[in-house]
């Protein structure tokens, strides 16, 4: 039983577990089947050896008559390529009935507990390959995260949007507020910065007529990490030309409702603790109605302020009216925000980056959505002046530390960009919905950590 390069040909085990669904106990099929995979549990009764087979689409016993095939030198974790008939054991299980088995690969390091998994959470984080090994719903996570992906794809394409991929490494970062990475280019001799999101580019493309792209890929921010922030995050963005934010409110609604039904067969889940229907059409809510309803919409900072403080909020933090604003929806409403929502409206203050309200320029046409108290995305109705964006990245300059504008982005605009709707969503996030998992640790397959043994 040597180590061979290949064992090719071979059937999934899910596929032999079904073609045994027909059969009696004791019974089994005259066809031979391939199998490979890992084993993860043995068995002796007398010459008859038993193993627990798994690979990627389930678990099967293997029957091994030691008698017929010769001794096994198989120990737990070894992977192994069988051929075999299926059957079902005396006691129904199914089964493949081993006429000769090869190991194809050694392990050489004892394996957790086979009965109680691994169960270390810290420890399934750093060898996400010993969780995904020792854990089947890990293996169906992994899973489930990337049929979400094809699907949100799948939508996107037959709806005419192309996939695109931009720069990773940027001269300038924009699109979001948040600290950067910042790398160094020694054949540019300049510092580089991963990217923060990748509206800028994406819109550049709008202006040369792609007219409806999407990208899924990762964006960094080097900030605070909790249940739902990670300083690598995948996010989904498309930008749709002739199109506005009411727009992008309909897709996001079929979107969702659409990958739902498609991957977990359902729009109802479950998620910290709260039921949730994804299904069309979603709640509503202006911003300052969602602010008014609990008595904390002003304009006036030093009011707002006082409010907040009598409510037990610390807002030694928040500068200025803006942030105590965004403080005030952050704390009070979101939370709240249970059954999916859209939230709309957003005062101008905070939405540097969105065309304003025809009636109302001190608002702008953008939206938040959220479901189970979390938020899932946000977007926009995008400034497409060239002049209007140039002001806006001023006016931030002045207000925000560090943040700076894009010359080359405002030149692009100068050529005209028709109307054009932006979203964001973070698929990890989406996959935390859909799976039900409380921490987006869970649902990264290699988050990030700190170093062992450097503190908490």
């Amino acid at each position: 039983m040597g180590n061979a390069k290949r064992f090719p040909d071979r059937d999934a085990v899910a596929a032999v577990r079904a073609a045994t669904e027909g059969l009696d106990a004791g019974g089994g099929l005259d066809e031979t089947r391939r199998l490979a995979g890992r084993v993860l549990a043995r068995r002796e009764l007398g010459k008859l050896v038993f193993l627990d087979l798994v690979d990627r689409s389930g678990r099967i016993q293997l029957m091994c008559d030691t008698g017929r095939i010769g001794e096994l030198d198989v120990k737990l974790g070894d992977v192994v390529g069988v051929v075999g008939k299926p059957a079902k054991s005396r006691r129904g299980e199914p089964s493949l009935m081993v006429d000769s088995l090869e190991v194809l690969a050694r392990n050489e390091s004892p394996l957790p507990d086979t009965f109680h998994g691994l169960t270390d959470q810290e420890t399934r984080y750093r060898k996400r390959y010993l969780d995904l090994l020792m854990n089947e719903d890990s293996r169906e996570l992994a899973l489930l995260r990337a049929r979400i992906v094809t699907a949100i794809r799948r939508y996107l394409d037959d709806e005419g949007f192309v996939e695109v991929e931009t720069p990773v490494l940027q001269p300038r970062y924009g699109g979001a507020f948040a600290h950067p990475f910042v790398t160094r280019s020694n054949e540019l001799e300049t510092d580089l910065y991963l990217r923060i999101a990748t509206e800028l580019y994406l819109k550049r493309l709008i202006v040369g007529g792609l007219e409806r792209v999407y990208e899924i890929g990762k964006d960094f921010r080097n900030e605070s990490v909790s249940y739902k922030h990670q300083p690598e995050f995948t996010m989904l963005e498309w930008y749709e030309a002739y199109a506005d934010y009411r727009d992008a409110m309909d897709r996001i609604e079929e979107l969702l409702e659409r990958v739902a039904l498609e991957v977990i067969a359902t729009t109802q889940v479950s998620f910290r603790g709260h039921e949730v229907d994804l299904k069309r059409p979603w709640r509503r809510l202006g911003f300052v109605e969602s602010l008014e309803s609990l008595e904390l919409w002003t304009r006036d900072e030093v009011e707002l302020r006082a409010w907040l403080t009598e409510r037990g909020v610390d807002t030694d933090a928040d500068k200025d009216w803006t942030q105590l604003v965004d403080h005030a929806f952050s704390h009070f409403v979101e939370p709240s925000l249970i059954e999916p929502t859209i939230v709309f409206g957003h005062p101008v203050e905070l939405s540097p980056f969105a065309r304003t309200m025809d009636d109302d320029p001190s608002f702008a046409e953008r939206f938040e959505y959220f479901a189970a108290g979390m938020e899932l995305g946000n977007a926009y109705t995008e400034i497409n002046a060239a002049e209007e964006q140039q002001r806006r990245f001023d006016e931030q300059s002045e207000y925000v530390e560090g943040v700076r504008g894009d010359p080359d982005y405002v030149e692009a605009l100068s050529y005209g960009m028709p109307p054009t709707a932006g979203l964001g969503l973070g698929i990890d996030r989406l996959v935390m919905l859909l799976s039900g998992r409380e921490t987006i640790r869970d649902v990264i397959l290699f988050p990030a950590l700190r170093q062992a043994g450097s503190g908490s």
